[in-house]
């Protein structure tokens, strides 16, 4: 979770650094007559490269990414040609090429050996290309090597690739912790699944049968809200989704719990038509409700109301689940949400976990509750997500 955290301060820092980035660059655009001296241009000129470096850089060091990252570099270092050689002595260069490939794999495997930079003469008398050398290193291990070619290498070039170096580790360790955080978003949602199916699925399955004796039209209608459910709780493809498909499901979910709870279980919606079209985490208010019906109404005898209401709440949709049930001590929520061990209201803690990975250290679940008093659970949805694209099933 540490990495979790460094990436999302990574992430921060590097959208604050990519902003004024891009204010310089289009200043920079319109003309150089208010920019100041030539070195003051010169370093905007060297932000703007890499800033357009940077995305690529994170995508790794082979491959497409890496051939737009040299070119960049190439422009940054001012150099005649710029090799990056990745781990598996994949050479991605951009400049005049002719012959550089093998120099560049021969200078990179001495640049690893010493894991420093190191500048290279030129081999022989009639090429004039020297070459400087440094390594690209992510936890002191050497992951890739900038090689710069120039005639001649000058001390003002051994020391920009040594820093240009030291910059694409950054670029290529915070592109790694940026996976490693998608990747944990994903196991998360998949021991939510988890955690969804066995309980819920044997209580259906059993209200369900309960009825085809009885009542087979009932138990018809609640086989086709059982296969809505499970169809939209285990679709494969989307981390996200709208406020109204995620109802939908609620819907199914509630219809089959009504089948074991009968009247014992009321449920009321205050939803606002604006806040369908909002953009959520995929799962993250359904078990919401069926915490509350679990751990909140299933408790106790007489059963309960659940409320879920919506409200445009200006720049962001305000999404709250309130129960009447047996509520819990707000000491023992805390340390539920903190806590890494499984156990009961693992859906809770997991949504809450989600939230703060996509909307950051305030984004998370608010929660009300007291023993005997019910529960209320608030959660606050950006209304407009741009980098949150829904995906098509």
């Amino acid at each position: 979770m540490n990495d979790v955290v460094l990436a999302a301060i990574l992430g921060a820092l590097g959208g604050i650094a990519l902003t004024a980035l891009l204010l310089l660059a289009r200043r920079f655009a319109r003309g150089s007559a208010d920019l100041g001296s030539e070195a003051e241009q010169g370093a905007l000129r060297a932000l703007h490269q890499a800033s357009l470096a940077a995305p690529h850089l994170r995508g790794g060091l082979t491959g497409p990414d890496a051939v737009k990252a040299a070119r960049h570099l190439r422009a940054l270092l001012g150099s005649a040609a710029v090799a990056i050689v990745g781990e598996d002595d994949t050479v991605t260069l951009d400049g005049a090429a002719d012959g550089l490939e093998s120099a560049a794999l021969r200078i990179a495997a001495q640049v690893r050996a010493s894991g420093r930079r190191q500048v290279f003469p030129a081999p022989s008398r009639t090429d004039d290309l020297e070459a400087v050398g440094a390594p690209i290193l992510v936890d002191g291990v050497p992951v890739g090597v900038v090689v710069a070619f120039a005639s001649p290498v000058r001390a003002a070039l051994v020391r920009a690739a040594e820093e240009v170096a030291d910059w694409c580790a950054a670029q290529v360790e915070l592109g790694g912790l940026e996976a490693s955080r998608t990747q944990l978003a994903e196991a998360e949602l998949r021991a939510l699944r988890a955690q969804i199916s066995p309980h819920f699925i044997y209580n259906a399955l059993t209200a369900i049968a309960s009825f085809i004796t009885t009542d087979p039209d009932r138990a018809r209608d609640l086989v086709l809200e059982f296969a809505d459910f499970t169809r939209y709780s285990f679709r494969r493809h989307g981390e996200f989704t709208t406020l109204a498909e995620e109802l939908g499901s609620i819907h199914s979910y509630l219809e089959l719990e009504r089948a074991r709870f009968g009247d014992r279980l009321r449920v009321t919606l205050q939803i606002a038509p604006e806040t369908l079209a909002t953009v959520i985490p995929f799962l993250s208010v359904q078990p919401l409700v069926e915490n509350a019906v679990r751990h909140g109404l299933e408790p106790g005898e007489g059963g309960g109301e659940i409320r879920i209401t919506s409200r445009d709440d200006g720049t962001h949709t305000e999404i709250l689940v309130e129960d009447d049930g047996v509520g819990m001590d707000p000491d023992g929520l805390r340390a539920l949400l903190t806590a890494r061990e499984e156990g009961g209201h693992v859906g809770l803690r997991n949504v809450d976990s989600r939230l703060r990975q996509v909307y950051g250290s305030g984004g998370g679940l608010v929660v009300e509750t007291n023993a005997g008093a019910g529960t209320l659970v608030r959660m606050r949805v950006p209304k407009s997500q741009p980098l949150h694209d829904l995906d098509d099933d």
